[in-house]
């Protein structure tokens, strides 16, 4: 005697007849492209931003001012100024992207965020990237008008500030993916808040003072900030006769630094997400 599943004992009818009736599984929808994903992550988060963060993108600008009228009365010109130029320019890149983007991650896993993003068909790549590059785009304001009241503050040249055209976006995809990964790689959110101070402050002080006044150890550190080589780059443009291969040399190496740090953010998230 055949043993019936239960299904078909409760329904009062055939074997064969119930598995026919059965609806067949709906298929998964497919999963997103990269580019396009990134076009929405990127839209949806620079709308976030425009929203919440202008207020803190005015501290960050008034910031890097303040820096720069503070070490007029110590500077007079030459390298040095250049160099505070700079290095007060790309800090505002530093707090938005790296600060900011640090606190962002570290509250998205601590609030459980990083679910709901783990639930839809978008690649990990343009979360991380879509997030940075709305963050790096976030500063573009603020950076421009920094460097612009700096070169006036100290009598620089404004011919060649077209240079943060490409010092913005590679000095962002550095420290915001820098950011990104303290943030998701960071046990608990006040960590996160902690890494992301303590970077932002690591560039405050190897990015705005001159170089030839730091001691040489901590001038390695300096050549370790990922901040360092677009803070290089934009100061020697303040020269009379830019050396052009020195600039385009540190922006290639300001890239490569943006691409590893953007594979590790990339990689943090998906271990972020996967716990």
């Amino acid at each position: 005697m055949s043993t019936l599943p239960a299904e078909a004992l409760t329904a009062g009818v055939p074997v064969g007849q119930a598995r026919e009736e059965e609806p067949d599984a709906a298929p998964l929808a497919p999963r997103a492209r990269l580019f396009p994903a990134l076009g929405a992550v990127y839209r949806a988060q620079l709308s976030r931003a425009r929203v919440a963060r202008i207020p803190l993108l005015f501290v960050a600008t008034f910031q890097s001012i303040g820096i720069m009228v503070l070490m007029r009365g110590v500077v007079d010109g030459g390298s040095e100024a250049r160099a505070v130029v700079a290095g007060s320019s790309v800090l505002v890149v530093a707090f938005v992207a790296l600060n900011l983007l640090a606190q962002y991650f570290g509250q998205l896993r601590a609030s459980g965020g990083l679910d709901h993003y783990a639930t839809l068909p978008v690649p990990p790549a343009a979360v991380v990237l879509g997030a940075a590059g709305a963050y790096a785009s976030f500063t573009v304001p603020g950076t421009v008008v920094t460097a612009v009241a700096g070169s006036v503050l100290f009598g620089l040249p404004l011919g060649h500030l077209w240079i943060l055209a490409a010092v913005v976006p590679l000095s962002g995809a550095a420290l915001a993916g820098l950011g990104a990964a303290l943030g998701l790689l960071a046990p608990r959110q006040e960590l996160a808040t902690l890494l992301g101070q303590l970077g932002m402050s690591a560039a405050l002080l190897l990015g705005v003072l001159p170089a030839e006044r730091l001691p040489t150890p901590i001038g390695w550190a300096r050549d370790l900030l990922p901040s360092t080589y677009g803070v290089e780059a934009l100061a020697r443009t303040f020269d009379g006769h830019p050396d052009w291969t020195a600039v385009c040399l540190d922006l290639a190496v300001c890239g490569a630094v943006g691409v590893v740090s953007l594979a590790i953010a990339t990689w943090a998230y998906r271990r972020a997400a996967v716990r």
